[in-house]
């Protein structure tokens, strides 16, 4: 009775430190982002969705949510922002929209085709969301608190990409292409990697270590007649 509550304050306390050590590591790929050729040059491809999508399949989409929202606090710790904080909300919405469909539609039957389910939504849904966030909110704030124009955005694409030209051209030719390979690469890295990783996870979480526990299982006790009496007896069943 003393050992199942404990046991699972353990395992509580061991997927928070998880979450905020991959919270960290995804913080820390945020720091080798490139910009992708012929793509508009403020949107950066980075590795950090593939800590968030493993945490997710692994613990489900709270953990998720956790290790999202602790890279943005820790990528503002360490690096501040160059964008009046729309890239920072810009990059949760996203993480969100791609890692959170896929880790519920993973969470309802945890197979391989279920996996690739559900990041195809996600990387999908991740695509559309960011033509509506670019356009409609993350871009119309930048240009006003910045004092510019949407021809000054559309310049800067233009420069990397001449067919980036209008509105339309930069959701259908820039926008939706980017997300679609960004979380499309995370995708397969991810089928790729996760069933070694998750395994790691798992144990760790559950307090094993990666070590067997030894099964205790109450000794067999039984009555034995004999000439001097009455004797107890017990034997251990094997495991």
């Amino acid at each position: 009775r003393i050992r199942q509550p404990l046991s699972a304050i353990r395992s509580a306390i061991r997927s928070k430190t998880l979450c905020g050590l991959m919270g960290g590591l995804s913080a820390a790929l945020m720091f080798f982002r490139f910009p992708l050729p012929f793509m508009p040059p403020f949107m950066d491809f980075d590795f950090s969705g593939l800590v968030e999508i493993i945490g997710g399949f692994t613990m489900g989409p709270f953990a998720a949510l956790a290790i999202i929202t602790l890279k943005i606090i820790l990528k503002i710790l360490w690096q501040g922002s160059s964008s009046a904080w729309t890239g920072e909300l810009q990059n949760f919405m996203l993480s969100c929209a791609y890692v959170l469909p896929a880790v519920f539609i993973y969470s309802t039957r945890k197979t391989k085709l279920r996996a690739v389910i559900g990041m195809s939504a996600g990387t999908v849904i991740c695509a559309v969301t960011a033509v509506f966030t670019n356009l409609y909110i993350i871009i119309p704030f930048y240009t006003s608190f910045m004092g510019i124009g949407m021809d000054d955005i559309l310049s800067m694409c233009r420069a990397v990409n001449p067919l980036l030209s209008t509105e339309l051209s930069l959701a259908l030719l820039g926008i939706i292409p980017f997300n679609l390979i960004k979380n499309g690469v995370l995708s397969v890295l991810a089928f790729a990697v996760y069933k070694k990783i998750s395994r790691h996870i798992k144990q760790f979480v559950s307090c094993q270590g990666g070590q067997s526990q030894p099964s205790r299982q109450p000794a067999a006790v039984r009555i034995k007649n004999s000439d001097e009496g009455i004797s107890f007896a017990s034997r251990k069943t094997l495991s």
